[in-house]
């Protein structure tokens, strides 16, 4: 049980409500050398699951999940790409990403099978995966394990730090509109530091039948957000061609694959959501959930990004709301409509933070508990009271967005959502076979390659970026 008196969540389960029993969908496979879940048992109809969600669930859920902060650095990326460049490139992403969370929910059914087991967590896929595979891999799966929760743990407390510094530069902005600071008394810094309390008050709320409330009214103000922001792209200004670079030169193109690759991601959602399902096929196949609602989200995003970085060239900011200054010769209602976007981002995204954090209080509740048993809540406070501190901490030492978003796409969800998923299913197949030429083996080393390639090259140019904003 953990702190909360209830079993620990699995990643991302804090984006599942109740919901309805759904009916039996069934997906077709693709063929290799043998049939991996060809046998007896039968994981899902072993699945007890007191709430199931429906496939329409889950895609609501996938889209609420990936449709997240990320979007609003789509224009930055565009910057670094072009505009053309940008399509394809955001198009390529969406189907690596969209591949491996693939191959990570394929593999977990092969292994359910193997293991006998209805149900894992990301954690346990990957080091069930090491255990049924070959000899010289057992004696690494609980390092594999471990790698992969500590992975979980920096990616989303980095994401949460990324929050802090969008809500802060939100309000920043909105503060000095208003209020003209023409002393300059006012920094990013200061309105993270008074960001802490409020933050801590969102992250002591335990129970996660508090914090749904709280998650449908980060959806409004997000839709809000965005819609309007939609609006002052293409409804307010010019979309002039001739001002932004239609490809841009190679060496900026790590920065568009890290901010991207951050922005979609969403591997840490899919066993979540996956576990809930009593009909998780559902998930897999060329129309199922999981493609469908990647194929939604990308398009969204290509929207976004192609039309901001239209609008406003090379001017464009880390987050497209603080580019939404009116005009003085503007209607009024320009100006009002500009603060209330960064207003209403910056409340989406402090009632989301609870959420996220919730996933990094889980991981290191389960990492100490055993030592508090005396007093159990009062050192889960004191826990949770700490690690946003640190979290905002962090904020505060790199106020930027777009470095700070680039290095947890470059570093953490590369290794993460790219690398460990194709390591995964070569192991998880090495007893089935590979396909006709060996082409698992041959697509998964273009898939490493890939994630070396945004691993080292995101992460130096993220590193770069923080440098020089620091300087």
């Amino acid at each position: 049980m953990d702190s909360n008196g209830v079993p620990p969540s699995q990643e991302m389960e804090t984006f599942l409500p109740h919901s309805e029993k759904s009916k039996e969908v069934e997906v077709k496979k693709y063929s290799l050398t043998k049939d991996p879940e060809s046998g007896e048992y039968d994981p899902f109809a072993d699945r007890q699951l007191e709430n199931p969600t429906s496939p329409m669930d889950t895609l609501t859920h996938l889209l609420k999940a990936s449709l997240g902060t990320g979007i609003l650095a789509m224009p930055k990326a565009f910057k670094a790409s072009g505009l053309i460049a940008g399509i394809f490139f955001t198009i390529i992403v969406a189907v690596i990403c969209t591949h491996c969370a693939y191959v990570l929910i394929k593999c977990a059914h092969i292994l359910y099978v193997k293991t006998k087991r209805p149900a894992m967590t990301f954690a346990e896929v990957a080091e069930s995966a090491l255990l049924s595979g070959p000899e010289w891999g057992k004696k690494w799966a609980y390092s594999f394990r471990i790698f992969i929760i500590v992975s979980l743990f920096m990616t989303y407390f980095g994401t949460c730090s990324v929050y802090t510094v969008i809500i802060a530069k939100n309000i920043l902005q909105v503060v000095k509109h208003y209020v003209p600071d023409n002393e300059n008394v006012l920094n990013i810094r200061i309105i993270i530091t008074i960001l802490l309390i409020p933050l801590i008050f969102m992250v002591w709320i335990k129970n996660l039948k508090y914090l749904a409330p709280v998650s449908m009214i980060a959806n409004l103000f997000m839709g809000l957000g965005l819609g309007i922001t939609f609006y002052f792209l293409v409804g307010t200004g010019e979309l002039n061609i001739g001002k932004v670079a239609l490809i841009k030169p190679h060496l900026e193109w790590p920065e568009f694959f890290s901010l991207t690759i951050f922005a979609m991601e969403a591997i840490g959602v899919v066993m979540p959501l996956e576990n809930s399902m009593k009909t998780p096929r559902a998930l897999l196949g060329y129309c199922g959930v999981l493609n469908k609602g990647m194929s939604g989200v990308t398009v969204v995003y290509i929207l976004l990004g192609f039309l901001g970085y239209l609008r406003f060239g090379e001017d464009v900011m880390d987050s497209i709301t603080l580019n939404l200054e009116p005009h003085p010769n503007d209607p009024k209602v320009y100006e009002i409509l500009a603060q209330v976007v960064k207003v209403s981002i910056a409340i989406a995204v402090y009632c989301t933070f609870g959420l996220q954090f919730f996933v990094c209080i889980e991981i290191m509740w389960n990492a100490i508990k055993e030592k508090f048993t005396k007093r159990p809540d009062f050192a889960d406070y004191v826990m949770r009271t700490i690690m946003v501190t640190l979290c905002v901490f962090l904020a505060i030492a790199v106020p930027s967005i777009g470095p700070l978003m680039g290095v947890i796409g470059a570093f953490c969800f590369s290794l993460l959502g790219l690398i460990a998923p194709a390591f995964i299913e070569v192991i998880t197949y090495a007893d089935i076979g590979y396909g006709p030429f060996k082409y698992l083996l041959w697509k998964n080393a273009l898939i490493f390659l890939f994630g070396m390639f945004a691993l080292i090259l995101g992460t130096k140019t993220a590193i770069v970026g923080i440098i020089n904003d620091a300087a």
